[in-house]
């Protein structure tokens, strides 16, 4: 949501809309499937009781930076403080961690779905590969799919001294090398137009990797391209990996890095599947009910149809969830624990947060921010949306003290919007001075937004229980 504006809409609007944005929250042939040897080999792993539930992970927009390509200078200052969140400064401290939590709880393996780098920089997706490889070594598997920010991206930078220098980005080629052994070469069907794929992931569990970000015009435009659809070639595709899974009577979990629903009650166009209802009816017809998405950078959790909404449909819609789950990048830096009990069917999830802490005492560091990390990155990201709100205010006709109260307001209701508590736990802020101001606000956008955040919410952002079908 990079605070519930389109993300990167276009060079001369970054800088606006970042500001407002923290303010706002602020390979068998099958329909051109190809197999691979390496999709054979993954099929018939077999380690431990199969009947046991399994653990995995699910992280996105990790934003990854490669610490040499900025100096922590003057332009990669203001480029941050401008920014929308993201604790670039720690990037490779924020994936070291992950890595260590992987080490620590050993989950089966890891999905990331998307914005996998900060701006689709070559050197920041060979330092985070070199990373992935050393998570396969624990023995936890990976799988990726590219977001809108990773492929032939214009905006791909270095920064030294005050300047901002271009940087070299990536093709769809090049990311299906460098990332071949997080998926792709482990897939038992590819789909022949995008980077789409499917894979066994476990026992009984397969994931349907499905690339929904729009990147060939990327250099044309001279802007990433930051919507989302999923092509008509990979919807037809769709059909044919679900009768696949049904051979292995194996269930079925869908990853985007675009959201399926909406995740804000604003009219916010760029983060929702441009074809959402198209792609909702494949998954309905396919009985696919759990979607895995990114893209909005807030933990939120969605289903269709709308809990204690009417159904008037005969025979009633079966739901389908979408799990929107927080940027790794931004504060709290969240993933989501999951579990699968091939038994039951059943999948749990609920947050995590990675434990930056733990790895910088294991690793001798003596940088207060990073002992004290998670006080620190809340801090940081509380401070930022008072900031803005502050200056949002600059012209209004509140006094300074309520102008204050306002955006105090505003940076309790953003930390925990992000979170995904707001929904459940935000009545304090709503008996402090400012929010009563911001109710008072009928001409500006900041007021619907502090509605939107405050808004009570079920079922819970940061837990779900869900019964995958089987196919």
């Amino acid at each position: 949501m990079k605070f519930l504006l389109r993300k990167d809409f276009n060079l001369k609007n970054k800088t606006t809309i970042f500001a407002v944005l923290l303010l706002l929250s602020l390979s068998l042939v099958i329909s051109g499937c190809k197999v691979t040897n390496s999709s054979l080999l993954n099929s018939e792993k077999s380690e431990g009781n199969n009947k046991d539930p399994i653990s995995f992970w699910v992280a996105t927009d990790v934003h990854y930076l490669d610490k040499g390509l900025h100096d922590d200078g003057q332009a990669f200052q203001t480029y941050v403080t401008g920014g929308d969140g993201k604790m670039l400064p720690y990037s490779d401290e924020i994936a070291e961690s992950l890595v260590r939590d992987v080490e620590q709880q050993k989950p089966k393996f890891i999905i990331l779905s998307g914005d996998l780098t900060n701006n689709g920089e070559k050197s920041s997706h060979e330092k985070l590969t070199a990373k992935l490889k050393r998570i396969e070594k624990l023995g936890t598997s990976v799988y990726v799919i590219p977001g809108n920010h990773d492929l032939f991206n214009p905006w791909a930078r270095s920064f030294k001294a005050n300047k901002q220098i271009i940087a070299d980005s990536i093709t769809d080629k090049d990311f299906t090398d460098l990332y071949s052994d997080f998926g792709y070469n482990e897939a038992l069907s590819r789909d022949k137009e995008t980077l789409s794929y499917v894979v066994k992931a476990a026992p009984g569990l397969m994931l349907l990797m499905i690339d929904s970000s729009q990147y060939n015009n990327n250099q044309k435009y001279g802007f990433p391209q930051t919507d989302g659809r999923v092509a008509a070639s990979t919807l037809s595709w769709i059909d044919e990996c679900v009768k696949l899974a049904a051979k292995e009577h194996a269930s079925i979990i869908t990853v985007f890095h675009h959201n399926l629903l909406d995740h804000t009650s604003l009219s916010i166009a760029g983060f929702k599947l441009n074809n959402s209802q198209e792609t909702m009816k494949v998954l309905r017809k396919n009985g696919l009910n759990l979607v895995l998405s990114g893209h909005v950078h807030l933990q939120d959790i969605r289903r269709d149809p709308v809990v204690g909404k009417d159904d008037s449909s005969s025979p009633p819609l079966t739901p389908v969830y979408d799990i929107s789950t927080g940027a790794l990048a931004v504060n709290p830096h969240q993933y989501g624990a999951m579990t699968f009990d091939p038994l039951t069917r059943t999948v749990n999830y609920h947050t995590a947060t990675v434990n930056v802490e733990d790895w910088a005492k294991a690793n001798g560091s003596t940088d207060p921010n990073l002992l004290n990390f998670k006080a620190y990155a809340e801090q940081t990201f509380a401070t930022s949306s008072y900031n803005k709100a502050m200056t949002s205010l600059k012209d209004s006709k509140f006094t300074e003290a309520e102008k204050q109260s306002m955006a105090t307001v505003m940076s309790k209701l953003n930390v925990r919007y992000f979170a995904g508590t707001a929904g459940s736990s935000s009545a304090d802020i709503k008996a402090l001075p400012g929010f009563k101001l911001w109710e008072g606000v009928t001409d500006n956008f900041l007021s619907g937004y502090i509605s939107s955040m405050a808004a009570d919410k079920e079922p819970s952002n940061v837990s779900l229980q869900v019964i995958l079908t089987t196919q």
